[in-house]
């Protein structure tokens, strides 16, 4: 799954893909800024893991769960 982040006072987006579902990201994001946690740690399908401040969130577009197309079409 895709992921993008816009950072408040970025002209750059953070983007990744994940293992995760949308409903647990969207889970996870939605919960650490009503909590008011500082940090938001994400991990990506190799295993790299990133700290997004929740204050510097603009926006979060999670992309559709779709399997990749491997071969040529006609």
């Amino acid at each position: 799954m895709d992921i993008r982040i816009g950072i408040k006072h970025s002209a750059r987006e953070l983007s990744f893909d994940t293992a995760d579902t949308a409903e647990q990201l969207e889970a996870k994001v939605s919960s650490s800024i009503e909590s008011g946690a500082k940090l938001i740690s994400l991990t990506d399908s190799k295993g790299n893991v990133f700290l997004v401040p929740t204050e510097g969130i603009s926006y979060l577009e999670i992309g559709a769960e779709e399997a990749r197309r491997v071969g040529f079409i006609s």
